[in-house]
């Protein structure tokens, strides 16, 4: 199997993450797992369905649906494509766009609880009629947590050839791959590409800096969600008049918003952590608003190995967080729990 890695080295001990395979690197027979998988609720279906002002009350009406052959409330079929299609977004980050859906089958039901992953094999290669971009033929499926195949979806995707995505053409020709193992963007399962992301404790070296990509921008619309179910209800989130008056029309962040989605930013990386043992020297150099973008770093500080977890050791990383125009807008230190190589849930998960 062809090695793909995940990372690119900006300086001397400076990595940046990056996604996708170019045109060149899909090859008929190819197989790719993706990862994470998701658990989808009866909120996600009733929510799919409501907003989408789908009228089939097997949806969201219990006491109907427990009446007809399922028992419960059915998951809507566009919810699965939605989410099954989405979760391959690593592999095809480099992706114009999908040109066709030759099929789209439903073949199992999609209930509360359930937790689908999906699984593309590699069909054709083509030309397209755009130089810059090669089309792929896949099929996808969702396979739920009892390894049903749920839907099969079979689609041809454009994606973009070595070079010629957007973001190579404002790439410093400086950067430049890192083949180093622990970089690897999947490793091997039952002749597939099994997608990976986060490092092991051992992987981290300290004074490392990774640069976390992509990045966040924040909507009004978020950020005003994110302040209701949190009872933060000062005029700054609630009143459209007093923002304007105020905030130059703006809704800031909340400050408890805005730590979780940097902090989050981080988790690809660091995406074997067990758990956060905590922050400590967070400053807020600036507010964010809505419609700002923020990208972080993080420069690992300290390792050590844990005296009540074998299987783990704890790192601390300082990260600093910039907006879209370079100005630093948050740093924090957060020190937390990573798995050490080859433990961990991974293989029993299917991970």
């Amino acid at each position: 199997m062809s090695e793909f890695f995940a990372y690119i080295q900006t300086g001397e001990t400076r990595y940046r993450e990056v996604f996708g395979l170019d045109f060149e690197d899909f090859k008929s027979g190819q197989v790719f797992l993706h990862r994470p998988g998701y658990t989808v609720s009866q909120q996600d279906n009733k929510d799919e369905a409501t907003e989408t002002i789908n009228n089939a009350m097997v949806h969201y009406d219990a006491n109907y649906a427990g009446k007809t052959e399922w028992k419960q409330c059915l998951g809507v079929s566009t919810l699965t494509l939605q989410k099954v299609l989405g979760s391959t977004w690593k592999t095809f980050y480099k992706r114009s766009r999908i040109k066709i859906y030759h099929d789209i089958a439903m073949t199992h039901p999609v209930f509360d609880g359930d937790t689908l992953y999906a699984r593309s094999n590699i069909l054709n290669i083509k030309e397209n009629a755009d130089p810059n971009l090669g089309d792929v033929e896949v099929m996808t499926e969702a396979i739920n947590q009892k390894n049903i195949t749920v839907s099969k979806i079979h689609y041809t995707i454009s994606i973009y050839k070595r070079g010629k995505h957007p973001e190579d053409a404002i790439r410093p020709v400086t950067f430049t791959a890192t083949e180093h193992p622990k970089f690897l963007a999947y490793h091997s399962k039952d002749h597939a590409f099994l997608e990976q992301s986060g490092l092991y404790y051992e992987d981290f070296e300290v004074g490392e800096i990774y640069e976390h990509r992509p990045g966040k921008t924040f909507f009004d619309a978020e950020i005003w969600l994110h302040a209701m179910h949190s009872l933060e209800w000062h005029p700054c989130q609630t009143d459209a008049n007093y923002i304007d008056q105020f905030h130059g029309g703006k809704r800031p962040v909340t400050d408890s918003y805005l730590l979780g989605a940097v902090s989050a930013l981080t988790t690809r990386t660091f995406g074997r952590v067990v758990a956060n043992l905590g922050w400590i020297n967070t400053e807020v150099v600036q507010s964010v608003s809505a419609g700002d973008t923020l990208y972080a770093e993080s420069k690992i500080m300290e390792k050590r190995e844990s005296h009540s977890r074998p299987t783990q050791g704890i790192l601390t990383a300082q990260t600093t967080v910039f907006n879209q125009h370079n100005q630093k807008m948050l740093t924090f230190q957060r020190s937390f729990l990573v798995y050490k190589k080859g433990l961990g849930p991974y293989e029993a998960a299917g991970y």
